[in-house]
């Protein structure tokens, strides 16, 4: 029964993007030309989650409701701080005290009403599995490391797209989860020389004709973010790995972690981070350090 019904909604949802009005069209136009009709009909469809709304968080909504996706829900259970009025140019003056989320609505709606904006004043922390199964790509801003986890769990269980980030002063990082994605890739056609024809030394390698391409069909699985947080470093493939990984990479894993120790630890570039982010970033470093 649950099948048939998920089967009926998706079919509702693909008929419901089979068309584009003019008005639509116009809205679009410059995006359809970039991307073509059908990219546009499947952002036309989209159901999006977009938890955290901060700096980053009115960003990634701006984005989302230009871009032109059926619906957007906005979900911040924090109140507005002075810092906020400051960073989230979606927030208007005078909401100090309000709902991260609400107070961002009217301004986000306004960017396109051919989106249907809401906000939702919950906390992400208490909502039901059957809560994310109701969005075809969710992303997570401002969470901590095991919310992130348990979230992106939910989401490749249930087939949704995940996408986390987060920004702290200089630095920042994304992660995305789109479980098993196929893709097509265009390639440059590839020609061998014509046999008995004289052309030098290098007459029977291959040739590249660049006025031909051919279209390959790909398939890329993608990982959980639990799997790529528990990389073992401790293998003699650690050292090469290590070489093609920034020291942002365990300052940022530092942070996404709940805080044991208090204040915080200057490390240049105007950017401050917690004792036990530097923590974590020494420990790997010095452990793959050569001996």
């Amino acid at each position: 029964m649950v099948e048939k019904e998920q089967k009926k909604d998706e079919a509702g949802r693909a008929s419901a993007a089979a068309a584009i009005s003019e008005e639509e069209a116009a809205q679009y136009d410059r995006q359809i030309r970039l991307w073509g009709l059908e990219a546009q009909k499947r952002l036309r469809a989209s159901r999006v989650l977009l938890v955290g709304m901060k700096g980053l968080g009115a960003e990634v909504a701006k984005n989302l409701i230009l871009a032109g996706v059926k619906a957007l829900t906005m979900l911040d259970h924090q109140q507005v701080s002075p810092e906020d009025t400051q960073a989230q140019f979606l927030i208007p003056g005078g909401s100090l005290g309000k709902n991260r989320a609400e107070a961002s609505l009217e301004r986000a709606q306004d960017l396109n009403p051919m989106v249907d904006v809401k906000a939702d004043p919950g906390n992400v922390e208490q909502k039901p599995e059957e809560f994310f199964t109701r969005f075809d790509v969710v992303c997570v801003t401002c969470c901590s490391q095991d919310v992130l986890v348990k979230i992106d769990q939910i989401c490749h269980k249930n087939g949704v797209k995940f996408f986390a980030g987060d920004v702290f002063g200089y630095h920042g990082y994304m992660f995305a989860n789109l479980g098993e994605h196929e893709f097509v890739e265009e390639k440059t056609k590839v020609a061998k020389a014509s046999q008995g024809v004289e052309d030098g030394p290098d007459a029977k390698k291959a040739k590249l004709d660049f006025t031909e391409t051919t279209l390959v069909k790909k398939c890329v699985n993608f990982c959980l973010l639990k799997e790529a947080l528990t990389v073992d470093w401790s293998g003699e493939k650690a050292k090469a790995a290590l070489k093609r990984t920034a020291p942002d990479y365990f300052l940022l894993q530092g942070e996404m972690l709940p805080l044991e120790a208090s204040g915080s630890v200057y490390v240049g570039g105007g950017v401050c981070v917690s004792r036990r982010a530097v923590g974590v970033a020494a420990g790997h470093l010095t452990a793959l350090r050569p001996t």
